[in-house]
């Protein structure tokens, strides 16, 4: 099966890569979409600019494609950048999104494609404790919901902050997964990695109640 997936650099995207690559499945090229406003309706925006270097750690070829971020223009945007790599389907990392899977479905209806979302519908909880049970390395560097700080930024997804978001969303009711918006998350390794990522320099931009994680400077090194 070749298929093309698209590529945030965060935790849903990269595990999709993973699952899909546990299927025996051909993966080329990653897609990242760029949104020249900074914000979108569909795609993952923070440190977006790192995805290339995180395709090169696992070996994957890169296409970045540029969209203006306009609200089912996206889909164009996402069409354009599938023409002409040859493949049978798209795989995506959504989990629980209908905006986002209803709309990539009925672009590969158009396509003559599949669309393929490994974690579509799973336990929100089981989809965090799978990415750290397989070995991922997990960065939160985007925060936008009650009850998450300006402490988070930065901070490792691990088994403690696994806890401490069942505490939030217990508290706030958000998505322990942040499929809603809550926060944004960076994978710097995993087991499908060739290479690491390790960040050199890194800043907080907080405003009042929400901010992000900006790595200024990577590289990738050997694992």
């Amino acid at each position: 099966m070749n298929v093309a997936a698209l590529f945030s650099g965060g935790k849903d995207s990269t595990h999709a890569i993973y699952l899909a690559q546990q299927r025996g499945w051909n993966i080329s090229p990653l897609i990242t979409m760029i949104p020249e406003k900074g914000e979108s309706y569909m795609f993952h925006v923070p440190n977006i600019g790192l995805c290339k270097m995180l395709a090169e750690a696992m070996g994957i070829p890169h296409v970045e494609w540029k969209t203006a971020g306009e609200e089912e223009k996206e889909l164009e945007d996402l069409k354009k950048a599938l023409e002409g790599h040859g493949v049978e389907g798209i795989i995506t990392g959504a989990i629980a999104s209908d905006y986002q899977a209803t709309r990539i479905d009925r672009l590969c209806n158009e396509l003559g494609m599949k669309s393929y979302s490994p974690l579509w519908r799973w336990n929100q909880k089981d989809v965090l404790s799978d990415i750290l049970n397989a070995g991922f390395k997990v960065l939160i560097v985007g925060v936008y919901a009650e009850g998450l700080g300006k402490e988070w930024l930065g901070r490792e997804l691990d088994q403690k902050a696994l806890a401490d978001l069942e505490k939030n969303a217990e508290k706030s009711r958000i998505n322990i997964s942040g499929e809603g918006g809550e926060f944004e998350t960076l994978v710097i390794d995993g087991p499908n990695f060739l290479k690491r990522l390790e960040i050199i320099d890194s800043e907080i931009n907080w405003q009042g109640n929400r901010g992000e994680f900006v790595v200024k400077k990577a590289r990738l090194i050997d694992k």
